[in-house]
């Protein structure tokens, strides 16, 4: 692949990681300048590890993990998609709850949205590119995109309804069901 090639790739694997930290910079009051950086440095490095994943172990997980990937994906997105509608009717104007932002969850996140990124470490490998760039690369667009949509977030939370929250929530509701179908 050539470097254009695997910068769309890298741009196409971080658009989950974007629509994620979107969705928790609308949500997200405290400590953003932390929580973003939390987000990107998370999503990023899962962006940038599971590739090198698939990449060494293309005929040995594949036959394991493919079959259900998706599924894996669907229930780590619909979780937070629903937890994001249900706190968006749990809130008080006034005083924001604070979603999650542990270890464990920003976990479940990086893993959620570089599945997509395993695959690709796959195709790279049987396609005969290297691996150590293109990881890298991945995992900087993810961490720009990740910032990006954690920036975006935050800006439109200053209009922010329970619709704004409840879309938010749909949207990764909507990941993990195109993650299940595609």
């Amino acid at each position: 692949m050539s470097y254009i090639e695997i910068i769309i790739l890298a741009i196409a694997l971080s658009i989950d990681a974007c629509i994620v930290s979107f969705s928790f910079g609308i949500s997200l009051d405290k400590n953003r300048i932390k929580n973003g950086l939390l987000l990107a440095l998370f999503t990023s490095a899962f962006q940038g590890i599971m590739p090198v994943f698939g990449y060494f172990l293309t005929n040995t997980v594949k036959n394991v993990v493919e079959p259900v990937a998706n599924i894996i994906v669907f229930i780590v997105f619909a979780y937070l998609g629903i937890k994001f509608i249900i706190d968006s009717f749990k809130r008080d104007k006034k005083v924001k709850t604070p979603l999650c932002l542990s270890v464990a969850c920003l976990f479940l996140v990086g893993v959620a949205t570089s599945i997509d990124a395993f695959s690709a470490g796959l195709s790279l490998s049987l396609l005969g590119n290297r691996i150590l760039k293109p990881a890298l690369l991945i995992a900087f667009v993810t961490f720009i995109n990740s910032l990006f949509g954690f920036w975006i977030g935050g800006i439109v939370k200053d209009m922010q309804t329970k619709y704004l929250e409840i879309f938010s929530g749909l949207l990764l509701i909507g990941l993990g069901v195109k993650a299940l179908l595609f």
